[in-house]
Formats: structure tokens, sequence, C-alpha cells
């Protein structure tokens, strides 16, 4: 079930980035944060049965320095982030075996599923958790993983348009925009190098759901994908931002967490989400069955359920919080602000992505592959 939003329209709120950085130092006192919106990126990890080492694998800009800094001050464990930049791509990489050495894993909720199916995630023991409690309602039993079995949700958000009004041809209302003016944009847009998101959104353009398993509209989708196909530049999950903020693009697709940072870097940038719906996602921590430092990671865990630890880290990377105890701390100005925390109109056209029969799936796989390797 999409999550719930407040029962009115909340107004759309400005920051500037000066305003935005003197509330993060404020937040997290004798913390840097000169780097907080970094991508952290390392060589692949190759061992983590050090204790004192916890090896995190999860998307960009959900682990910042402040956030590291302060879990090893309270801890003593260091944390080394590697990213992966699709669930597909974090799949395949735990299959074949080569995430031996994570402890802790950042999968969408569709994902959980599928991994779960899989036998590659340990049941979370609750009584090692503090905090459970601080969830909001919509997540204390989600339908991707009843009773928060084998996951603990982190964030969540939407999938929209982030554009350049500089360079882009009217105000996008609708995903329907990017067909309706590919000539205009040709080779200045970029989509999610996501399987499911992608292909999702010509399923909707089309008028089908994001979790349809008929072979003719995924077909149809393929089709409809393949039009724009000429004119795009790029299928980008990241990579996308000095792009668009120097004009060299005029649109992306982009995950709501990402789009408005890059909002408040320039003025020139809007984010909207398309008035017949998108993906609502929720992003988990898991434990894989092959972790090496399972102590670590519930320590993890527990420390993003900690409310005042969950406000900052929204405050600097501002994703919407699954935690009703972190969302309660934040300022109006946040709460209130439509793209992370959007009315109930624009959510009731919404839906999360789910986990498919393999069939299904594999037809998915197939037309992605066409689509991506042409």
């Amino acid at each position: 079930m999409p999550p719930t939003p407040p029962p009115a329209r909340r107004p759309r709120v400005h920051w500037s980035r000066r305003r935005f950085l003197q509330r993060s130092a404020a937040v997290v006192a004798g913390i840097s944060m000169a780097n907080c919106r970094q991508n952290l990126t390392r060589p692949p990890a190759t061992g983590g049965s050090d204790p004192n080492t916890l090896h995190i694998y999860t998307w960009a800009n959900y682990v910042d320095d402040g956030l590291m800094a302060a879990f090893t001050e309270r801890t003593g464990i260091r944390v080394v982030v590697d990213i992966f930049d699709s669930n597909e791509v974090m799949l395949t990489r735990m299959q074949a075996g080569g995430g031996a050495a994570y402890s802790l894993l950042y999968p969408s909720d569709y994902m959980v599923s599928e991994m779960v199916g899989a036998g590659l995630l340990s049941a979370i023991d609750h009584s090692r958790l503090v905090g459970l409690e601080n969830l909001k309602r919509q997540w204390q039993n989600p339908a991707y993983d009843p009773g928060n079995a084998h996951s603990i949700p982190f964030n969540w958000g939407t999938t929209g348009l982030l554009y350049n009004r500089d360079f882009t041809p009217g105000s996008p209302t609708d995903w329907v925009f990017l067909w309706d003016n590919q000539d205009a944009l040709s080779r200045r847009i970029t989509l999610l190098d996501d399987m499911r998101e992608t292909l999702g959104v010509a399923l909707k353009v089309l008028g089908y759901s994001y979790n349809t398993t008929d072979p003719a509209q995924i077909e149809a989708a393929y089709g409809k994908l393949r039009e724009l196909q000429p004119h795009i530049a790029a299928f980008k999950t990241t990579g996308f931002e000095n792009e668009i903020l120097a004009g060299d693009l005029s649109i992306a697709m982009a995950y709501s967490s990402d789009a408005i940072a890059l909002t408040l870097e320039d003025e020139r940038l809007d984010y909207v989400i398309p008035a017949s719906g998108t993906s609502l996602w929720t992003d988990t921590l898991v434990i894989p069955t092959s972790a090496p430092n399972v102590d670590a990671a519930y320590q993890w865990i527990n420390f993003l359920l900690e409310p005042e630890v969950a406000k900052a880290a929204v405050e600097r990377l501002l994703f919407a919080t699954a935690n009703q105890a972190a969302f309660d701390l934040l300022p109006d100005e946040i709460r209130n602000n439509d793209h992370l925390y959007p009315p109930d109109e624009v959510l009731d056209r919404s839906e999360g992505i789910q986990s498919i029969d393999t069939a299904s799936n594999d037809l998915f796989d197939r037309f992605w592959t066409e689509i991506t390797s042409a």
C-alpha cells in the first residue's frame, strides 16, 4: 500500500543552498559536512571479516561523511561504503558471490521480496533492535516484507523529472512530455539505468501498471521506449548532475532524493512528479546471509533508528524518512515540502514496484537489454 500522506496539500517550499548548508552545520556541530553530498565510490570490498569494520553496499548519497564519523565515534567501528546504481546490479553481485564482504545492503522494496525468495537475506532479530516502534504506521507491516521480517525501511520517495528551465521547452507536467517534445530535447534527456523504473514509465504513458505481467503490455512498453530511444543521451542513475547544472542536459529522470538536492544548487532547476502518477519506492536496510559482521550491522540499523540521527540525515541528504519520530522533529519547511511528502492526489495515482514472476521478469530483462545495448 502506498504511504498515506497528510490530508491537505502542502505549499511548495524553496530553500536556498546557503540556508541548507547553514542548517546542516547547526544540526551536526563538530562534524565536517564539507562532502555531505559526495558519491562514496571506492574499490569493491574484498574482505569484511574485521570486527571493527562495517562494509555497506548502498545507493549514492545515502551515507555521508557526517554519518560515518558519528557512528565511528559512537561505536569504534569503521565504515566502508561501496555504491550500486540499480537493484539489479546489486543482486547480480550478490548472486555471483562478490557480495560476501558486505554486512549491510540497501535494496528497494520489490528487491527485498526477490532476495528473500532467493535465500540471500537473513531474518531480522527484532529483539536486537531499539526504536522499531518509531517507524511510521505504513511501514510497520509493509506488503513487500510482512512484519519487517527481513528488512527495516530506511527512506521512501518518488521518481520524476528534473529539468533546467533555461533549456527545456515549457514546463513538463507528465511523462508524455518527453515524447511530445522529443525533437526539441533530442540527446539532452537521461533516463534512469533501472529496468523496472524506466520501462515502467513507458507502461505508465500507455495507461498500464508498473507491475503488469501481460506480455503484450510489456512488449508495447518496449516499443514505446524505442520511439524515444534515438533522443536519449544516456541511461544514468547517477552522473547526470553536473551535466544538467551546466545546461548540457535539459531534463533527467531522477529519484526525488537526488533531484530535490540539485534544485538547491541552482534555482533554474525544478522537480516535477508526473501528474498521471509515478513509482513510490522504499529503500531498506537488510543483512545478507553471507554477512561477516552481523553485530556491526545491527549497531548501524539501531543508530539510524534513533530519531535525532534520522532527523539530521534527512536535513543533510534530503530524503523522506520512514521514521515517524524523526519526521516529528523536522522543521516545518521540510515536513511541508510536497516534493518530499507529496499530497494525497499524487500518491493515489502512483504505485510501488512489486516483485513479479520469473517469466515476466525475464521478459522485462530481455527488452531492457535490447534497449540499453542498441
